[in-house]
């Protein structure tokens, strides 16, 4: 697992933390920006697996 990747873990929980919160103070804009902050965690856990695939590519071809 790279760095990205554990971002990406992070945010992802960290938004669905924040979206609990909102839910339970009936706080829509805590709802919508852990929505926000787990879509960027999603996005950064996509982008550390296309490292992770590259570099293991890369090791193949050399």
């Amino acid at each position: 697992m790279n760095e990205e990747q554990v971002k990406g873990k992070f945010n992802e929980g960290a938004g669905k933390a924040r979206q609990a919160y909102g839910d339970a103070t009936d706080d829509p804009e805590q709802v919508r920006e852990g929505e926000d902050q787990e879509m960027k965690g999603k996005g950064q856990g996509m982008w550390g697996d296309v490292k992770e695939k590259a570099g293991d590519l890369k090791d193949k071809v050399t």
